[in-house]
């Protein structure tokens, strides 16, 4: 492979969306699928997404969530119940007509989302307020068939995600739990991937079908769009009433049950690494990073043996200290290609190992974001590359803080949302006097909608009046374009 094939040509700023195709496929994130719409994810792509899936697991499991598993399909009469709900969701919907050669007497939906068939296990697990609350979390894959406009991660008809699903006694349990989601949704993005959030609820005409509330996690893209990057729903009874998920209280009067669901999808990788990455590939937090730190061995032919056993050593006490490390030692390979080879990849920090370096016990550290170098003693490295290795996060974090500030603006009229989103993009704050209306216009002009609005249903609106119709307003509403 040479270095033209290795690397990226299109740029992030000027060809955004040629340059995350790119940046997917050559950085080995995943591969085109035969079928349009779908992708095979690759080991690299894959193992990002255990990372993420492996920190928010256990935050769930700390919060007293049990993962189940329920069957991909989904009876066409279950589905069925949710149209008392909903419209259902007959346009994403793929259907299993047949098993083998036979035409099935029922037809099988495959789950585009699993209340249908949760739901009613979970009326037949919960029997007493004693059974409550009943928290449920399965890891899986979904299908939304009409996806069209198909970019990896962002949007595919098949993708993976988590889905939670829990019951409660009564709504201030239920919302609770919905808060508690949205707040570790929220931790991951600004703990774990380095993206700053910004949280809301969704307003009513964009709420999750059938719930009481939509709660949602935003992040913004450099094209200056916004990302949904998960959501939390409170769903009042509706479902309950629909399933019967009902349950005897101490005075032995039957209630029904309060649920709530919630669900991160993989659209975070997608949003992860269109944030970090750069013209030069992959930019990874060292949190999610497969590999934290490669050792590039330089060596001639009379340091050869000095410089490897040196560079070996230090993989092996990284190793012991639990840094992912990967020692390229390939001698088919000059420096300069290793070099952009591990920053295509995303390889956080790489330590370079010259006979200068052996001869005075150092070792030289280059920072992935931004090429800074660093020349530190070999004694302590491994203390020395956790530092460096927490600096890198920050300076990933501090970048994305300051592009998200720096596209918060504020409007006072339709001419002003339109003129500022389609000039600079990122988020537009506004009053909103609650019409669903009055985002049309915005909608029909630009593609810009509402994607959220505080999430205190108090909080006093930043402006008195709607910048669309004048009327008075009764919220803060964020427009924005979105993924």
């Amino acid at each position: 492979m040479t270095d033209q094939e290795l690397g990226i040509t299109k740029s992030k700023e000027h060809q955004t969306g040629e340059w995350y195709a790119e940046l997917v496929t050559k950085a080995g994130l995943a591969d085109y699928a035969p079928m349009g719409g779908f992708i095979v994810t690759r080991p690299r792509g894959y193992a990002i997404w255990e990372r993420l899936q492996n920190h928010l697991d256990s935050w769930f499991k700390d919060t007293g969530v049990q993962n189940a598993y329920f069957p991909m399909f989904i009876p066409e009469s279950y589905l069925e119940k949710e149209k008392d709900i909903v419209e259902g969701f007959d346009p994403e919907v793929a259907w299993v007509t047949h098993g083998g050669y036979e035409e099935l007497e029922e037809r099988l939906a495959v789950r585009p989302t699993s209340e249908s068939i949760i739901t009613p296990f979970m009326a037949q697990w919960v029997r007493s307020h004693r059974d409550l609350p009943l928290r449920l979390n399965q890891w899986c894959s979904v299908v939304r068939w009409e996806a069209t406009e198909t970019k990896p991660f962002f949007r595919t008809k098949e993708f993976l995600w988590q889905e939670g699903h829990t019951a409660h006694h009564d709504e201030d349990d239920a919302f609770e739990e919905t808060m508690t989601r949205l707040e570790q949704y929220e931790r991951l993005y600004e703990d774990v991937l380095a993206m700053p959030a910004l949280t809301g609820r969704k307003p009513p005409h964009d709420k999750f079908p059938g719930a009481h509330t939509t709660t949602t996690v935003e992040t913004l893209m450099p094209d200056g769009k916004s990302v949904q990057a998960a959501t939390s729903h409170y769903l009042g009874t509706s479902f309950a009433e629909a399933y019967d998920v009902t349950y005897v209280d101490e005075d032995e009067e039957e209630q029904l049950a309060h649920t709530t669901s919630w669900g991160l999808s993989w659209r975070a990788l997608g949003a992860l690494f269109m944030t970090h990455s750069d013209d030069q590939g992959l930019v990874l937090p060292p949190t999610v990073a497969p590999t934290q730190v490669v050792i590039v061995p330089i060596w001639d032919e009379e340091s050869q043996d000095e410089v490897l056993e040196y560079a070996a050593d230090l993989a092996a006490e990284l190793d012991e200290a639990n840094v992912r490390v990967e020692l390229d030692d390939r001698d088919n390979r000059n420096p300069g290609f290793k070099y952009n080879e591990h920053e295509l990849e995303g390889v956080p920090l790489r330590i370079e190992i010259g006979s200068y370096e052996v001869e005075d016990e150092e070792a030289t550290l280059v920072h992935r974001p931004d090429g800074e170098e660093a020349t530190v003693d070999r004694e302590g490295i491994a203390a020395t590359v956790e530092e460096h290795l927490d600096t890198i996060y920050a300076k990933l974090y501090a970048e994305a803080e300051e592009t998200l500030e720096g596209e918060i603006r504020e409007a006072d009229s339709r001419e002003e949302i339109l003129g500022t989103i389609g000039q600079h993009g990122g988020y537009v704050k506004c009053g909103w006097c609650g019409d669903e209306a009055c985002e049309d216009p915005i909608k029909d002009a630009i593609a810009a909608e509402i994607v959220m609005v505080p999430l205190d249903r108090d909080e006093e609106p930043v402006h008195d009046d709607c910048a669309i119709c004048g009327e008075d307003a009764e919220e803060t509403a964020y427009f924005a374009k979105s993924y």
